[in-house]
C-alpha cells in the first residue's frame, strides 16, 4: 500500500515573509488626483437645509454627540462643555448659532470636532455626509448658499450631482468675535 503524499506546509516565518515580498512588489495604482491642482476635498455635512462642506484641514475629528454638561449664564447655542477622553470640550450648535433654530438631537448625531486658538471646539451639525472632492469644473454660483449669517462664513460654491454645496469656512467662524464669546 502506498503512502498518501503529504504536502509541505510552510512555516510561519515563511508565510510572513511571503507576504512581506508580495505586499513590496504590490503596486495599488494611481492615487485618486486629490492633492492635484484644481482639486479640493472636504468634509460634508448638512445644516437646515443646506449642504455644505469644510475643508479637511479645519475639521479635527468626527466624533458622536458625547454627554454634555450645560454652563450657566451662556448663550443657548453654547450648549456646554463635554469630557471627550480627558479634555474639556465646548459643544456648540452650529444651527442655532447661525438660524436660531435649535438643532434636533437625535440617535447618531455627530459633531465636527474644529480647531480655534485656546483649544478645538465641537460643532453639532444635522447631518453628515462624509469626503466630498471637488475640482475646479465643480465651481457653481453662489445661489442663496451666503444667504443671512452664512454669508460671513461660505463665499464659494460647488456643484456635483445635482446638489450645490457651499464652502463653509470653520476658521472664520471660530475667528468670529460672537462665536469666542460664548457667554451672555
Amino acid at each position: 500500500m502506498a503512502k498518501p503524499q503529504q504536502t509541505k506546509r510552510a512555516r510561519p516565518f515563511e508565510t510572513l515573509l511571503d507576504y512581506e515580498v508580495r505586499s513590496l512588489a504590490h503596486d495599488p495604482g494611481r492615487p485618486e488626483m486629490v492633492e492635484a491642482a484644481g482639486h479640493w476635498r472636504g468634509v460634508g455635512f448638512r445644516l437646515g437645509q443646506r449642504r455644505l462642506v469644510s475643508s479637511f484641514d479645519e475639521v479635527v475629528e468626527i466624533l458622536p454627540l458625547p454627554p454634555v454638561t450645560g454652563v450657566p449664564g451662556a448663550h443657548p447655542w453654547m450648549l456646554g462643555v463635554a469630557n471627550v477622553r480627558g479634555s474639556l470640550l465646548p459643544v456648540v450648535d452650529l444651527k442655532q448659532f447661525l438660524e436660531g433654530e435649535r438643532t434636533v438631537v437625535h440617535e447618531g448625531q455627530r459633531c465636527l470636532v474644529v480647531r480655534q486658538s485656546g483649544g478645538n471646539v465641537a460643532v453639532i451639525i444635522d447631518e453628515l455626509f462624509g469626503q466630498r472632492t471637488f475640482n475646479d469644473t465643480h465651481r457653481a454660483e453662489m445661489a442663496g448658499e451666503g444667504d443671512g449669517r452664512y454669508g460671513h462664513f461660505v463665499a464659494q460654491a460647488y456643484r456635483l450631482a445635482d446638489q450645490t454645496w457651499g464652502v463653509f469656512n470653520m476658521n472664520l467662524l471660530t475667528r468670529t468675535p460672537e462665536f469666542r464669546q460664548a457667554t451672555a
